[in-house]
């Protein structure tokens, strides 16, 4: 089974529990983190890759403790009308998640190989790439 990427909101209230604990054990699924980020009011994401047999049921899990739960390739775009394929991005990109398509040279986005990291959004000129948590 592939490694599915999702993003974790966490609410103070829940922040305490070991949920990531309990999906490992309790649903045997194999997780990576990818990036988290926890704020003074103890509120958070977590971006994960996710895998195993009882992935829909370790979900479920997540949805029942109150953590709401995000694909990945929702978080982020690229706004094609403001894009103006200058490959800024491309070279940037650590996971060559944006790349140049040849030979049209058109700025190209897979979300698979993206790891959120918001560097695109640092360095395009144009503002058209866009990431919401």
């Amino acid at each position: 089974m592939a490694a599915k990427k999702i993003i974790l909101h966490f609410g103070k209230d829940i922040s305490d529990k070991p949920i990531i604990y309990h999906l490992a054990k309790d649903y045997e699924l194999v997780f990576n983190i990818i990036k988290a980020n926890v704020n003074p009011n103890k509120e958070g994401t977590v971006v994960l890759e996710l895998t195993g047999e009882q992935y829909a049921k370790g979900l479920e899990f997540l949805e029942s403790e109150g953590v709401r739960v995000q694909p990945l390739a929702e978080q982020l775009s690229r706004n094609e009308l403001k894009c103006t394929s200058c490959g800024a991005c491309t070279d940037i990109c650590p996971t060559g998640a944006l790349y140049l398509d040849r030979p049209s040279m058109e700025v190209r986005f897979d979300s698979d190989s993206c790891v959120l990291c918001q560097i695109c959004v640092k360095v395009c000129p144009v503002k058209a790439m866009e990431v919401k948590f």
